[in-house]
């Protein structure tokens, strides 16, 4: 979701699953997936940001042989069916969100890691804090 979100350039999205993935995986991963920086990501890690930015940039330009890189990570059709779904869902979600204007909430901004913050310098600003 990080890298669909990075390449849809939402930064309210960017900011929230950047976060939950630097918690997982550590702050250098998740800027490496807002910058799309595959080298610090291992194999399987570039071949799902891959995928992410593929669905969210130019679905109707992916390959087979790129659903046969995710086939050759052990995914199965219906897992590819799955991660494809959640992330064409993520972007049906952040297009309403971009659409209407929501800017990324300052507490979500405050909590994010200083290392996603200082990446996601696209999309909309983060709202102004309160008082």
């Amino acid at each position: 979701m990080t890298a669909s979100a990075a390449a849809m350039g939402d930064s309210y999205c960017s900011l929230a699953f950047g976060s939950q993935l630097a918690r997982e995986a550590g702050d250098d991963v998740a800027a490496a997936v807002l910058l799309d920086r595959g080298a610090a990501l291992s194999t399987e890690e570039r071949t799902l940001a891959g995928w992410a930015r593929q669905v969210a940039r130019d679905p109707s330009a992916t390959t087979a042989a790129e659903v046969d890189a995710l086939r050759a990570l052990g995914y199965d059709d219906p897992q590819v069916f799955a991660l494809t779904l959640f992330i064409a869902l993520r972007l049906a979600f952040s297009t309403v969100n971009d659409a209407l204007g929501a800017p990324p909430d300052p507490k979500l901004t405050e909590r994010a890691p200083e290392a996603v913050r200082s990446v996601v310098t696209y999309g909309r600003p983060p709202a102004p804090t309160p008082g």
